[in-house]
C-alpha cells in the first residue's frame, strides 16, 4: 500500500474492501451492539485457546483492519470471536437461523434473538425465495402456512458476518507460523 491507502503493484491485495451490502451490515452489526459480546480478533498462540477452538488458522495482525475506518476488535468473549466466521460458518441458512433463534442453531446459547430484523407473515402464492428455512418441529417454528422472511438489514448482516474471513495468508503472518 502506498502511503494514501492504495494497492501498490505486486503487493498482496488481501484484505478485500467490504461490498455495498457488507458495509451496510457492518453499520447494522454496531447498531445491535454485537462489539459487546464478540471481538473479531484472533489472538496470538498461547494467549488463549483460539486455535483449539478452531476460530481461526493465524492470529490476526494490523493490515487485517486496513480498509476498515472504525475497527470492531471488541473487548469481551461473552460470545465466540467473529474475525473468521465467514470461514468457519458460511451457511447464509445457518446465520439466519442463529440471528432469529440461536436456540436453533446453538442449543443452550446465551445470545438474545434478534427476531426483530424478520417479519413473520403469511405465506403468498409461494413461499418467498429468501425465506428462513426452520424445522417443523421446532418450537420457534412460524404456525403452518406462515413464514419467517429476513429484513434487508437482517440480510445486510449476515453479509457483513459471511465477509469476515481470515482466510489468506500475508508476507507478515503466514498459516505455518507457531508465534
Amino acid at each position: 500500500m502506498d502511503e494514501q491507502g492504495n494497492p501498490v503493484e505486486g503487493d498482496p491485495l488481501y484484505p478485500l474492501k467490504l461490498s455495498g451490502i457488507a458495509r451496510e451490515g457492518k453499520q447494522v452489526y454496531i447498531d445491535q451492539g454485537c462489539v459487546y459480546c464478540h471481538s473479531q480478533q484472533i489472538r496470538t498462540k498461547g494467549y488463549g485457546a483460539d486455535f483449539e477452538r478452531g476460530w481461526g488458522e493465524r492470529q490476526t495482525v494490523a493490515r487485517d483492519y486496513i480498509y476498515q475506518e472504525r475497527v470492531m476488535l471488541g473487548t469481551m468473549r461473552t460470545g465466540p470471536d467473529l474475525a473468521n466466521v465467514g470461514t468457519r460458518l458460511s451457511s447464509v441458512q445457518w446465520h439466519m437461523q442463529h440471528l432469529y433463534e440461536p436456540q436453533i442453531t446453538s442449543p443452550g446459547s446465551i445470545m438474545p434473538p434478534y427476531s426483530y430484523l424478520f417479519e413473520v407473515r403469511e405465506i403468498g402464492s409461494r413461499p418467498s425465495p429468501n425465506a428462513v428455512s426452520i424445522p417443523f418441529d421446532s418450537p420457534y417454528a412460524p404456525p403452518e402456512g406462515w413464514e419467517v422472511v429476513p429484513t434487508s438489514r437482517a440480510e445486510a448482516l449476515v453479509a457483513y458476518l459471511l465477509s469476515l474471513r481470515v482466510d489468506y495468508e500475508l508476507p507478515e503472518m503466514k498459516f505455518s507460523e507457531d508465534d
